[in-house]
């Protein structure tokens, strides 16, 4: 080979991209429906409250048009596509030598996809969710919660919500976020719009109607070389835009937050209005802030 490559480096990339291409395809005809992925502990047996509150989130999503994307495997991940079914369920498997299994809501489903690699199958959870729900688990729940606030920290992937949910009364995510706070916090190691990337719920009903709330006038976002660009569902009104360039100065490096149509060379979504700006590039958090302003404000003019 010209680069020099062994047969193991072109064995892996080779069934890497087989793998993604896979993937792609099964994913491809459903690419308009939204979808959240669900994490937590392949360990939680159905009696216990937060298995419970997995199943109702599941369900609540799929009665709203949503369809879930989990691991496949047992714990949260069975109730997460028991709860929202068959027909709205994906299951992004890995092969591992304890857990070899797909779950009973998604075994045999044309939507269950089996991975080799760790780093293909992320690509996947993350590459096709609007948003994330964490319930408790080990350490590939904290891995899996980490990479999505890191990814969306730190600019590789669009602001979506991150929602951390416990059953009623217990704590396990409330304790997360002190340690949170108390550890990196204060240490210095994150900034405090940081905490601004995720939300934490006791129950179910709210953590769901958080991530509908999110996409209530907020819509999408991408770049058109410097130039950030919110798709929204409703224009706002040009006072509120004034607002937004007064709260949110910060995040533009140069000129202001304006409203518009789509520019030449944007394909998709061209009926939808625009806020665009030059982003600084820096602060997703503040960002995350100005989705929830956005949306706020939304509620103001149907008010």
């Amino acid at each position: 080979q010209a680069d020099g490559a062994d047969s193991g480096e072109l064995k892996l990339v080779s069934r890497s991209i087989k793998e993604l291409r896979y993937a792609m395809k099964v994913f491809r005809p459903y690419q308009e429906t939204s979808k959240i992925s669900i994490f937590g502990s392949a360990r939680t047996e159905e009696s216990h409250p937060t298995y419970q509150a997995a199943l109702t989130f599941g369900k609540i999503m799929a009665e709203s048009g949503w369809m879930v994307i989990t691991g496949a495997g047992g714990g949260i991940m069975a109730a997460g596509n028991g709860g929202a079914g068959r027909e709205a369920s994906f299951g992004v498997s890995i092969r591992l030598p304890f857990e070899t299994n797909a779950n009973q809501h998604i075994v045999g489903d044309p939507k269950l996809i089996n991975f080799r690699y760790f780093f293909t199958r992320k690509l996947m959870f993350m590459w096709q969710s609007k948003a994330v729900a964490l319930f408790a688990g080990g350490f590939g729940t904290q891995d899996e919660g980490f990479e999505a606030l890191t990814l969306v920290q730190t600019g590789k992937a669009p602001t979506i919500p991150i929602v951390m949910v416990d059953a009623p009364g217990l704590t396990y995510w409330k304790r997360w976020d002190q340690y949170v706070r108390e550890e990196l916090l204060t240490a210095g190691l994150i900034n405090e719009e940081d905490l601004n990337l995720y939300r934490i719920y006791d129950n179910p009903q709210d953590a769901a109607q958080h991530v509908m709330d999110f996409y209530r006038n907020y819509h999408s976002q991408r770049f058109v070389n410097d130039i950030l660009i919110f798709r929204i569902h409703r224009p706002l009104r040009d006072a509120q835009i004034d607002a937004l360039n007064e709260e949110f100065a910060d995040l533009v490096k140069e000129g202001k937050i304006e409203q518009g149509g789509p520019m030449e060379q944007e394909q998709s979504h061209l009926e939808l209005p625009r806020l665009k700006f030059h982003f600084a590039k820096r602060a997703y958090g503040r960002l995350r802030m100005m989705v929830d302003r956005i949306n706020e404000m939304d509620k103001q003019n149907a008010g």
